[in-house]
């Protein structure tokens, strides 16, 4: 293991995870959610393949046993990424960011429904708290006032729906690990993902600008260049060390918010952020100290076995 770089690469991951969502609410006036869709997964794959083949893995790393579960991840979390694009058109990039920690609080609520993973009482205190919090960045849009912008409530509801579409998307991935490569997980998404997009042709597609074609390949490119170092985080460092850097993509997004977009954020935001990334970085301590546990538990009872 080597953490510092587990996290470094983490920390990359994030950086231009943040900035391939700026370039999709940059043109998200005028291309479709679904032709967003359709370059960030597309000209993800030519990324992809090479660091495939750098890794000597182009030969076997696609292989899967299991087709039809990449075909359900890839409906979940293809609804996942066209619904937050979808969302940042409507909202701040800080708002959606806030409301998308909301995914990995569902992530524990449908483990524990759909593989039986056991949840103990403080993590599903840390998952109610995490969700007062989201409901707290939700208020404004949600309330029945004069005031509120309809069309900002429909990106509030599309973002939330799509936080849904990703914790099951990662419940599938949870799943697929048992039995497939990662490499052959993160193929297989981009290509279903490319695939699923051209359906949305039928509700029409825009012709992008010199500029807008540039920043919809650089989307693209980034998408793939942002899931490498993701998974290569996790192959120097242990998940529950590198995951609580996921919450440095909310001091990004409102930089890159106030300093392209001109949004500046609202205090009701900031607190219910405040809320849902602390009751994420609780349940993520508290995973790190159960592994820590199990770990010590196993040592000891291999030495007796020994003994």
């Amino acid at each position: 293991m080597q953490p510092l770089r587990g996290i470094s690469y983490k920390i990359v991951s994030v950086m231009v995870f943040v900035a391939m969502s700026s370039l999709v609410k940059a043109v998200s006036e005028n291309v479709p959610p679904g032709q967003a869709v359709f370059f960030r997964s597309a000209f993800a794959l030519p990324v992809i393949v090479a660091w495939l083949a750098m890794r000597h893995e182009l030969r076997n790393g696609w292989k899967t046993a299991h087709p039809m579960g990449h075909v359900w991840r890839g409906l979940v979390g293809t609804s996942a990424m066209g619904l937050g694009f979808a969302g940042l058109g409507l909202l701040p990039l800080p708002e959606v960011t806030a409301i998308g920690y909301a995914a990995p609080l569902l992530v524990v609520i449908f483990a524990a429904m759909f593989l039986n993973e056991e949840v103990r009482a403080f993590r599903l205190s840390a998952v109610a708290l995490g969700l007062a919090g989201v409901l707290i960045v939700l208020s404004p849009r949600l309330s029945l006032g004069a005031q509120v912008d309809h069309a900002q409530t429909l990106g509030a509801v599309l973002v939330l729906m799509g936080a849904v579409c990703a914790a099951l998307a990662q419940v599938f991935v949870r799943k697929l690990v048992f039995t497939e490569d990662t490499a052959a997980i993160v193929f297989w998404f981009s290509v279903t993902a490319t695939v699923l997009s051209l359906l949305t042709l039928p509700w029409g597609w825009a012709w992008p600008t010199p500029a807008q074609w540039v920043m919809l390949i650089m989307a693209g490119l980034l998408g793939g260049i942002g899931q490498i170092f993701l998974t290569s985080s996790y192959r120097f460092a242990d998940a529950s060390l590198v995951a609580p850097f996921d919450y440095t993509s909310m001091i990004l997004a409102l930089i890159v918010g106030y300093a392209i977009f001109d949004e500046v954020p609202t205090l009701t935001m900031m607190i219910g952020a405040a809320i849902v990334i602390s009751a994420g970085v609780m349940i993520i301590l508290r995973e790190r100290h159960l592994g820590l546990k199990r770990a010590r538990q196993r040592k000891v009872t291999g030495t007796v076995g020994h003994n």
